[in-house]
């Protein structure tokens, strides 16, 4: 099943600018204003308001202040929830965000009917200075069991390759980049230039310096008979990349993204887009600036058996 009808969301206590992940999130910028939080936890709210007047399961847990962790809200880097009960939990890049693997999380998702037959810990790579992190670094084509993954500090190439042959998943692999100031870096996360969906693939081409990588990429999303919708760099920068879709209980299903995102889009990409599904977007720019991650860093997919 490539889209769940339920997902985690974790509801922000201290959100706010965290230097740690700052060192290679090229997205974030320091705000300096007092009501951060505030601000957040009001576009979070809106934004599962939004979800769950269409009929999108959404399961929320709240943040802890002590241990902190202002990064909390981005769920999908540390835990991924399986069609077949597996849960796997993800080695982190910032010492500060591994202790959002929480125990209670995912009691709270059985709690929600939901049947977690076997743990894949992941998290022990930190000690070695390697990091996997979740569906941030990869994306997941369920239905064609390949998982895409772009090289960076977030995604250790070894570690990507490991979890694909665990978790049976064919691993495409390669490097994206984007202009920060004269420079060309490597993009932190995979799911900020490209998301995968039932019958299309949002992708930032242009991020794929290596002309080979690039067509490899495009070669196996053609094998799955998915159209590419493509994204400009400069979309890619307001995180037109950073998309979801999802579906409600009836098995409709939508795109997610930033208001940012949909006001990126030319209204050609927003028809193509909307011949397939509607689109869902909240204004998360508080979220945006000061995380440097948009709608889909805040969306944990539940593929979970029912009990």
């Amino acid at each position: 099943m490539q889209t769940a009808n339920t997902v985690l969301m974790v509801e922000p206590i201290a959100f706010g600018y965290n230097s740690q992940t700052a060192e290679n999130n090229y997205f974030q910028v320091e705000q300096k204003e007092t009501d951060i939080q505030e601000k957040a936890l009001a576009e979070f709210n809106n934004f599962v308001g939004k979800l769950r007047n269409k009929g999108v399961q959404v399961i929320t847990v709240k943040d802890t202040l002590n241990p902190h962790s202002p990064d909390s809200i981005f769920p999908n880097n540390w835990v991924s929830f399986h069609e077949d009960g597996k849960v796997a939990l993800y080695p982190m890049f910032a010492p500060n965000r591994r202790v959002e693997r929480r125990t209670d999380i995912l009691d709270t998702v059985q709690n929600a009917g939901f049947k977690i037959t076997e743990i894949q810990d992941l998290s022990s790579a930190e000690k070695e200075d390697k990091f996997l992190e979740g569906t941030g670094s990869m994306i997941f084509d369920h239905d064609y069991k390949v998982a895409y993954g772009s090289v960076s500090l977030r995604l250790d190439e070894k570690l990507f390759l490991d979890f694909c042959e665990k978790f049976d998943f064919q691993p495409v692999v390669f490097h994206s980049y984007q202009n920060v100031g004269n420079q060309r870096l490597p993009i932190y996360h995979t799911n900020v230039m490209m998301c995968v969906a039932k019958q299309f693939v949002v992708i930032c081409l242009d991020c794929i310096d290596d002309e080979m990588e690039r067509e490899k990429v495009q070669e196996v999303i053609k094998s799955t008979n998915k159209e590419v919708i493509e994204i400009s760099e400069d979309q890619m920068q307001q995180f037109a990349g950073n998309m979801l879709q999802v579906q409600n209980q009836e098995g409709t299903p939508f795109l997610v993204m930033s208001e940012t995102a949909y006001k990126s889009l030319t209204t050609k990409q927003i028809e193509k887009i909307e011949s397939y599904c509607e689109i869902i977007y909240a204004d998360l720019n508080t979220i945006e600036v000061n995380g440097g991650g948009s709608a889909r860093c805040m969306l944990a997919e539940v593929f979970l058996p029912k009990n």
